[in-house]
């Protein structure tokens, strides 16, 4: 519990990390490319973020591009605002809010690429819309995404990834879907950029195939 509560000492005295209590919260909506970044580099985020470990990765390999982690759990958004710390990475953020708030902090077309990675499967049926995949989900994020922007999807479970395609496919408004259900053995591995999270080594490790799906909505 001390250490936790340190975390979130630290995190509420950093830049990098954007919560509640802090003034930029109530006003970065719509505003994130001047306001916080400073620059008109294009704007990616990632959702449900955990450690960060893709919205840390990304920053590193592309300097010119903007990328903002969200996630509730704070303890979590501390490990990778150090890492961003540490390296001194000014292209990177965390937002601490949770996804269904997701229209309250970006404007209308206002980022360029989403990335999902292992969010919770929500297995249970009373769950459904709950899971960040479900028709809710996906209409506040083709509100805030930008024409033609890629939204990404990396999951190690079967019954969500087969929900999420079945979704997609319902839907009228989706271009250019491809997927895979052994990421490793895809000719879609290198847009990964070989960047893996923690649950991603875990699952590996323990034999279950890494799924991938990419598409764009047309608006």
């Amino acid at each position: 519990m001390k250490s936790k509560l340190k975390r979130f000492e630290i995190i509420a005295s950093r830049d990098n990390v954007i919560e509640p209590g802090k003034d930029i919260y109530e006003k970065v909506k719509g505003h994130w490319k001047e306001l916080y970044f400073g620059n008109n580099n294009p704007l990616t985020i990632e959702l449900a973020c955990g450690r960060g470990e893709y919205s840390v990765g990304l920053a590193r390999k592309f300097p010119d591009k903007s990328f903002i982690g969200v996630d509730v759990k704070g303890d979590r958004l501390w490990k990778g605002s150090t890492w961003a710390f540490e390296e001194n990475l000014k292209n990177v953020g965390f937002l601490r809010t949770q996804i269904l708030n997701i229209e309250s902090f970006f404007e209308e077309n206002e980022v360029d690429e989403i990335w999902l990675t292992f969010p919770d499967p929500r297995p249970r049926k009373r769950d459904i819309k709950r899971r960040l995949t479900s028709p809710r989900f996906l209409d506040m994020f083709k509100k805030i995404m930008k024409h033609e922007g890629w939204f990404r999807f990396k999951t190690d479970n079967s019954g969500l990834f087969d929900y999420t395609l079945e979704e997609l496919n319902l839907r009228k408004d989706i271009l250019d879907l491809q997927f895979t259900h052994d990421l490793y053995e895809s000719d879609l591995q290198a847009e990964c950029f070989d960047i893996k999270t923690r649950y991603e080594e875990i699952f590996s490790a323990e034999g279950h195939k890494i799924k991938y799906l990419k598409f764009r909505f047309d608006k």
